[in-house]
């Protein structure tokens, strides 16, 4: 879009995404509504690019914007920017404040951003993480997500020691005796919880498997408490884990993160030092996922 006027004393160029839009949405008539124009040109696309931009530029200031200074930023005449955000505001994607008239997002567009952030995303964000991670401790690194009364490890990578554990992607896993089970366990609500505990026979895998209620439910409050589960040959005999939660933008759990390995290698004491670094990846990949805050403050809050 080519300026009708000289631009000012630092001016900033306009951005490769704003040009984009600009060849989309031409500039405004000094004098006229854009909407006369728009109907001339049949500009439903065109009105779509300026919903999008008007949406861009509402998301770029989170102590919200005024209607003036958003339609000086968006390139628009100030009754179509109205116009177009009153639409906006009529389907939920901005919502303007009764105070002070700022526009802000509307809690859909984060529905549809949480939406969008499906498995096949999720893996290949979360695949790196685990590398990196498999490649600091020696051990196989995992990344599950909550299907059901289980969990399903959706990302694994295997460390470069010897004796790693063979487990495939998508391998259902019981919630209740193992590492990332439980980090899913402690990131419901109370009431959930209180379902799972009414609907799920707690089978043991092993003799160490936490197999009655109120054992497991002292379990959790200690997961909510520090944010880290540990399993100790509670599924396999043989192996330890740790794992810590993952958080996206919202604040909430959306998966967790760990390492397993043979305990002849993984002693308890490697398992504890681990989560520390364990605890650190899955702060990296929370912050992939839009969060700001570390993944435990989700436990602390619930606890």
């Amino acid at each position: 879009m080519r300026s009708r006027t000289k631009p000012t004393t630092g001016e900033k160029p306009a951005s490769p995404r704003k040009a984009a839009i600009a060849k989309l949405v031409p500039a405004p008539k000094a004098d006229g509504d854009d909407d006369a124009e728009d109907k001339q040109r049949g500009g439903g696309v065109q009105s779509l690019g300026r919903a999008f931009s008007i949406l861009e530029e509402v998301a770029r200031h989170r102590e919200g914007i005024g209607l003036a200074e958003l339609s000086k930023l968006v390139g628009l005449h100030n009754s179509t920017t109205f116009h177009l955000a009153k639409t906006l505001v009529s389907l939920g994607y901005l919502r303007q404040e009764k105070d002070n008239k700022r526009y802000r997002i509307g809690r859909p567009l984060f529905a549809l951003a949480a939406s969008a952030l499906d498995e096949i995303e999720m893996v290949s964000v979360a695949t790196p993480v685990l590398e990196e991670l498999s490649r600091q401790t020696g051990e196989s690194g995992h990344f599950a997500v909550r299907m059901g009364d289980a969990v399903v490890v959706i990302a694994r990578t295997s460390g470069p020691g010897a004796f790693q554990l063979t487990d495939r992607v998508g391998v259902v896993r019981p919630a209740h005796c193992t590492a990332l089970g439980k980090i899913i366990l402690a990131s419901l609500r109370p009431e959930q919880l209180k379902r799972f505990i009414d609907r799920v026979e707690l089978k043991p895998s092993t003799p160490r498997s936490i197999s009655d209620v109120g054992a497991l439910m002292r379990e959790i409050a200690e997961v909510q408490r520090t944010g880290v589960a540990f399993d100790d040959g509670e599924f396999n005999p043989e192996v330890r884990c740790v794992a810590v939660p993952v958080t996206d933008f919202t604040g909430q759990v959306i998966g967790a993160l760990g390492i397993s390995g043979p305990i002849w290698r993984l002693s308890n004491q490697a398992l504890h030092a681990g989560a520390q670094v364990v605890q650190a990846a899955a702060d990296r990949l929370s912050v992939e996922f839009g969060a700001k805050d570390r993944a435990q403050k989700a436990f602390t809050q619930k606890a």
